[in-house]
């Protein structure tokens, strides 16, 4: 069994069925009570959390941080529009915990991982901006909770870097592959980080997926992704930078779905299991004549083939076919039946 993290008493890690990661980032607009919609619909659609975002902006950035293509405004004023304050997030909390999923949240500066922290969440997530900021990775480690940090924009190096760090705080931790594009190509998704993150950092290790639609992340639990966190929306006409490059909520329960699905399909037995046994009686072939065989006659390739169904006692299988061609017939056999071993020698 591989490296496992304990989330709210959640096990998450190999073994263990996927953590499915409901993102509301800002997409409730800053409307509570369109937070509290996305947390019904994320429960509803079976999720194990869903994840907000606190912002102490003057703590975060400066207000002339450029844009990218997906916002229509300047950053500082899109997130100080759509900031939901504390006491929202203290009414998320008491909902999500009356409806038994989590509440997760990211913070972006010191400040906002304090406020986090006091709201005592059963782990912190972390951006892929942060992934290369070592004094905030360690100041959220010190928090003591476990933590899921994603790695999109980086390159393996400062993965590296940033593990080793996390690593000398001793903070239970998993990472999630990720490519910080809106939406991300499938090209560029490059899902075999999975499996690689997984063997150079031996810990648990999931997908932030950013593509269009529940297919990579589907493919992710293929390889072993033990967490997918993908961004849901309520409707993607919506304005706003993330709502186009987000699922709705018919997707997200199928995302749900597929991941569980595939992770059940995940094993690795080789057996006939008790499902196939009534079909083996049909479905596997024997020995028949296809000729009348007289006693004592020497058995040829013109008067024996191989058809369904499978051997009963004593009959045939299939793969013994050259095993009775220049046999004897030791009684005669009529034509189109099963043969059985008695009957040669």
């Amino acid at each position: 069994m591989g490296a496992t993290i304990d989330v709210g008493g959640r096990l998450v890690g190999e073994g263990h069925p996927p953590y499915i990661i409901a993102e509301a980032c800002i997409n409730h607009q800053g409307d509570i009570e369109i937070a509290k919609k996305m947390t019904y619909v994320a429960h509803a659609m079976g999720c194990d959390a869903i994840k907000f975002q606190m912002h102490v902006l003057d703590d975060e950035m400066l207000r002339e941080a450029p844009q990218s293509q997906n916002f229509e405004e300047p950053l500082y004023d899109t997130l100080h529009k759509t900031n939901l304050p504390l006491a929202a997030h203290k009414e998320l909390i008491r909902l999500c915990k009356s409806l038994g999923i989590h509440y997760l949240c990211t913070p972006f500066s010191k400040a906002s991982a304090d406020i986090v922290a006091a709201l005592a969440p059963p782990a912190i997530k972390v951006g892929s901006g942060e992934l290369t900021n070592i004094p905030l990775q360690k100041h959220i480690a010190s928090k003591g909770f476990p933590m899921i940090v994603s790695t999109g924009m980086t390159t393996l190096d400062e993965v590296k870097e940033t593990v080793g760090a996390l690593k000398s705080t001793g903070v239970p931790f998993a990472l999630t592959h990720c490519v910080s594009a809106y939406p991300c190509p499938y090209d560029r998704v490059n899902l075999g980080n999975i499996p690689r993150y997984r063997e150079m950092f031996g810990v648990p290790v999931g997908l932030s997926d950013h593509s269009v639609g529940i297919y990579t992340s589907l493919g992710s639990i293929a390889l072993g992704a033990c967490v997918v966190e993908k961004h849901f929306t309520l409707d993607r006409s919506w304005p706003g930078p993330d709502h186009k490059s987000s699922i709705e909520p018919y997707e997200l329960g199928e995302l749900v779905r597929g991941c569980r699905a595939v992770f059940e399909a995940g094993g690795a037995t080789r057996e006939i299991f008790p499902e196939e046994k009534e079909i083996v009686a049909w479905a596997r072939e024997s020995v028949v004549s296809v000729a009348d065989i007289k006693k004592g006659a020497t058995i040829t390739a013109a008067m024996v083939t191989v058809k369904r169904p499978s051997p009963g006692p004593g009959a045939i299988p299939a793969k013994h076919l050259d095993d009775v061609i220049g046999k004897t017939a030791k009684a005669a056999i009529a034509c189109d039946r099963q043969l059985h071993w008695s009957e040669i020698g």
